[in-house]
């Protein structure tokens, strides 16, 4: 099942900024958009309210303190200035905080509003519930497709929807269609749904 010259493939990408195997993710369909006819809407997920009611660590209740910050200034960001700009945001934020390595929202958030083209007085929304109600409609949007036993990302394929692929480092070229091409072909089959293996590396950044 692949994507023609006559054929456009819809998808849907459901994101935590913050989260490594999201942005490898997002990278891959980024190559796959440039050889195949793709329309891609981009989501925020957010995984501090994914995880709001779980026992989890201090460290990585801190993390989703942050991880809380990007989804809010994202989901600002979509209401006062446009749905266009959820990608390059992210992009930016991608850049600082999983290319970069940056933990500190401090850094991150107006480094990644200049690169976006946006205001820097908009950092002040990483700190406020302005907009939660849609952030949360837009997680659940995304959440409710797959289960709460998932994660970020999840995409959704003419309407099909999964948690993954989670995949590191990046396919480029031929690989990424390839995997492409096996994703589209289970996401197909109504009766499809987990195929897993223990992850054996860390996230590879380019």
């Amino acid at each position: 099942m692949t994507d023609t010259a006559e054929t456009r493939t819809a998808v849907d990408f459901w994101f935590d900024p913050s989260c490594p195997w999201a942005w490898m993710t997002s990278r891959w369909v980024d190559e796959v958009a440039r050889q195949r006819p793709l329309d891609v809407t981009w989501h925020i997920m957010s995984l501090a309210v994914l995880n709001e009611d779980n026992e989890v660590s201090d460290d990585y209740r801190a993390a989703l303190s942050r991880a809380l910050k990007y989804t809010r200034l994202v989901t600002a960001a979509v209401q006062l200035h446009g749905a266009d700009i959820i990608k390059p945001l992210y992009d930016a934020l991608g850049a600082q905080i999983h290319l970069g390595g940056s933990k500190d929202p401090d850094a991150v958030i107006p480094a990644a509003l200049a690169a976006a083209g946006l205001p820097a007085e908009l950092a002040s929304r990483a700190d406020s519930d302005d907009y939660d109600a849609q952030m949360r409609e837009s997680h659940f949007d995304g959440i409710s497709r797959v289960g709460q036993d998932v994660g970020t990302p999840v995409i959704a394929v003419n309407g099909v929807a999964f948690f993954g692929p989670v995949i590191s480092p990046a396919p480029r070229g031929q690989e990424a269609l390839n995997l492409w091409d096996g994703v589209v072909a289970v996401a197909s089959y109504d009766g499809f749904f987990e195929i897993k293996r223990s992850r054996t590396r860390e996230p590879i950044f380019d």
